[in-house]
């Protein structure tokens, strides 16, 4: 599996909220999420706990999206990451991983009862105007990087 382009990666290890988006009998709900990034997994690391809703849904139906974005009114400098994965609850060695890196990125977790979620993206889409209008770097697990 190729690793996503590195300015995906340096965009992702600069931001630390992202807008999960799940949803149950086809209503779609969003809840922002403070996350890490564990490089070598290729996962995002993001806590909730199964009594919320996005939770909940995210326990019944693995299968969410993300959004990771710069706000900012100047258009050339917009910015943004779109993601499709799944979701799940990380156990074993990856549970360890997990939860060294969310807990050195937000040591203030330490004080929560809350419960650790992985997200494996598929596929993730950069639209980053600094390299011109509407220029995408798409990655999927299976293709690797391109640009469009």
């Amino acid at each position: 599996m190729a690793s996503p382009d590195e300015r995906i990666i340096k965009m992702i290890k600069k931001h630390h909220v992202l807008t999960l988006a799940t949803s149950n009998e086809n209503v779609p709900w969003v809840a922002s999420c403070f996350y890490a990034w564990l490089d070598d997994e290729n996962v995002f690391v993001y806590t909730t706990d199964l009594n919320t809703r996005h939770g909940a849904e995210a326990n019944d139906n693995m299968k969410v999206a993300a959004n990771i974005y710069l706000e900012t009114k100047l258009v050339g400098k917009i910015q943004g990451i779109q993601i499709a994965g799944t979701t799940f609850r990380p156990e074993g060695k990856l549970l360890e991983r997990a939860k060294k890196r969310y807990l050195k990125r937000f040591p203030y977790a330490r004080l929560m009862e809350t419960t650790l979620w992985v997200l494996k993206p598929s596929a993730m889409k950069m639209t980053d105007n600094r390299l011109g209008f509407g220029k995408k770097l798409i990655w999927q697990e299976d293709k690797g990087s391109i640009i469009q």
